[in-house]
């Protein structure tokens, strides 16, 4: 299968934007996520600008929309955003690869500091997409569905951790918290029909909301020093629709020297009340 060919590739800047982070800003992502505020006086959540990779799709995505999905989320934290700082993201295509009969592109997206140049927030996220011409599914079927979502592969057990848990998050993701989280455009984040229009049943709920989750809870269970050297990388695993309960969880797996400091290192989840699996991975705090 030929990656060449289309404009999408390793090295390619796709483009470069401004923003003032605002109390009004920081409120709309709390009211959407329900957050706690006051943990954010003088600093935003530091996924406030979660999907900003996003605003620049025209110059990373893939021809193919049909059945595309994000299938992996990588976050680095560098330093607490304050409110009235102004911000400035720089997004670059950083790798290409295929698997399972899909192809893949990592988008990283960086933000900084406009006034001291600081690196304060690095995301990675990995797209996956269909290669040109497995678009025509048969009519009155989907690339996923509730179905196919649960036939899943069964995966290795996790997790694995022995250490102690963290406060779990518990949220319910209703059509309002997709349009203020995706929106305000119409899109298979937000609407029905568009979600139809590109291979699935109903509104499948944004990936980077079940990261969004997992920074709510290691923010919780570790505080400033989360803003300050947090990592985390997470599948996702299966679809959320909307309209569904999940639960955010992490549980302590080790605590390792760095430097002067530690790192806690925890396995972190998300899942639906039913048990199934959303995103899964690892997180990891550096604490004094």
């Amino acid at each position: 299968m030929n990656l060449m060919g289309q404009p999408a590739h390793v090295g390619r800047f796709c483009g470069s934007r401004t923003h003032t982070i605002t109390t009004e800003v920081v409120r709309f992502y709390l009211d959407a996520l329900g957050g706690q505020p006051e943990r954010y006086e003088n600093n935003a959540p530091p996924l406030l600008h979660h999907s900003e990779c996003y605003a620049f799709v025209g110059e990373w995505y893939l021809k193919n929309l049909y059945g595309n999905l994000h299938a992996q989320q990588d976050w680095e934290l560098f330093a607490p955003i304050q409110i009235g700082t102004k911000v400035r993201s720089v997004s670059t295509i950083i790798d290409r690869y295929q698997k399972r009969g899909r192809l893949y592109v990592v988008n990283e997206t960086d933000l900084f500091d406009a006034q001291s140049q600081a690196l304060l927030i690095r995301g990675r996220t990995h797209q996956s997409f269909l290669p040109d011409g497995q678009e025509a599914v048969a009519k009155g079927e989907f690339v996923v569905d509730s179905e196919t979502a649960l036939s899943k592969k069964k995966r290795p057990a996790f997790p694995t951790a022995k250490g102690p848990d963290l406060p779990a998050v518990q949220k319910f993701v209703d059509q309002r918290t997709c349009w203020m989280f995706s929106g305000p455009g119409r899109n298979y984040h937000t609407d029905k029909e568009e979600a139809q229009k590109l291979g699935f049943p109903t509104i499948v709920v944004q990936g980077m909301m079940s990261t969004c989750f997992v920074s709510e809870v290691m923010h919780r269970a570790f505080g400033p020093d989360w803003l300050t050297g947090g990592r985390m990388s997470i599948k996702l695993t299966n679809v959320l629709w909307v309209d569904e309960e999940i639960t955010a969880c992490g549980k302590i797996k080790e605590t390792v020297p760095e430097g002067n400091r530690e790192r806690v290192h925890c396995e972190v989840w998300v899942k639906k009340n039913d048990g199934t699996r959303i995103a899964l991975g690892h997180a990891s705090a550096l604490r004094a």
